[in-house]
C-alpha cells in the first residue's frame, strides 16, 4: 500500500500544466553506510492525474494498492536543498499497481522530459 501524501503542478513537454499525486511507500529501515546505524525513510513517486486542484487535496491520506520501486535510468544530479550537496543518481522510484510488474510500469509511465516540475 502507498498513501497519497502531497500533490505538485508539472508541467507536459507542449508546456500544458497537470497535477502529479505525490505517494509514499511505508516506514523502511536503512543501515547508514557512513555510520553503520539505522535510520527511518520512506519512498516516494509522483503519478500524473487528470484532477483539478481540489480533488486532489481531498485525496491526501488516501491509500493505494501497489508499492513504490527502484529503476535504473541515466545518470542525473539533483541537489540537497538542506545541504547544498549535489548528487549524481542514476536511479528513480515509480509507483507499480498492485498485480502489476516493474516493466509494466515503466512502459506506462511518461517520460521525465515530458513532465517537468513546475511548482
Amino acid at each position: 500500500m502507498v498513501r497519497i501524501i502531497d500533490y505538485r503542478v508539472r508541467e507536459s513537454r507542449d508546456g500544458e500544466p497537470f497535477l502529479a499525486l505525490i505517494v509514499q511507500g511505508g516506514l523502511q529501515l536503512v543501515k547508514s553506510k557512513e555510520t553503520g546505524m539505522y535510520y527511518a525513510t520512506a519512498k516516494k513517486a509522483s503519478i500524473p492525474s487528470t484532477f483539478d486542484e481540489l480533488t486532489c487535496q481531498s485525496l491526501i491520506g488516501q491509500e493505494i494498492d501497489g508499492t513504490i520501486e527502484r529503476v535504473e535510468c541515466e545518470p542525473y544530479e539533483i541537489t540537497n536543498e538542506e545541504t547544498g550537496e549535489v548528487l549524481e543518481l542514476s536511479h528513480r522510484w515509480i509507483y507499480v499497481k498492485e498485480g502489476e510488474t516493474v516493466e509494466q510500469a515503466v512502459k506506462a509511465e511518461v517520460p521525465a522530459e515530458e513532465a517537468e516540475l513546475v511548482v
